[in-house]
Order: structure tokens, then C-alpha cells, then sequence
């Protein structure tokens, strides 16, 4: 998949989120909604794009892929 359209899927899912008051807590369902949703491929692809630059993710997914990161 186009590392452009994950990174705008991953930012979306962020902006959902980002009403949360607990910044732990939308960091932490951003992972679950990538750990859930999203296909493997599609996470070592945004997981190698946040190691290799990030700039263009919110900083809630760059939390939440770090998250992943360490995980896989």
C-alpha cells in the first residue's frame, strides 16, 4: 500500500482520537486500532516510515508506532 494513503488512514485515525483529555489513553487506542484494523503489511509500513522520517505523522501515531515497534 502507498505510504502516503497510511500515513493520511494513520493521521485520521489520530484526529479521532486527539479529543481525548488522556493523551496516554488516545496514544494507546490509536496502537489498539492499528493493531486491530490494520494488516500486518500495512503496520511494518508505517512502523519503517516513523523509524526513517515521521514528519508527516501526528504525534499520537508516532507515540502509538513507537508503541507497535516494540511490540514486533
Amino acid at each position: 500500500m502507498n505510504t502516503d494513503r497510511l500515513i493520511q488512514m494513520a493521521n485520521d485515525i489520530a484526529d479521532f482520537f486527539d479529543s481525548e483529555t488522556d493523551k496516554m489513553l488516545a496514544v494507546e487506542n490509536v496502537k489498539n486500532h492499528l493493531t486491530k484494523f490494520w494488516d500486518p503489511r500495512m503496520r511494518k509500513s508505517i512502523i519503517a516510515y516513523c523509524q526513517t522520517d515521521g514528519s508527516e505523522l501526528h504525534a499520537l501515531v508516532r507515540d502509538a508506532v513507537k508503541k507497535l515497534d516494540s511490540v514486533n
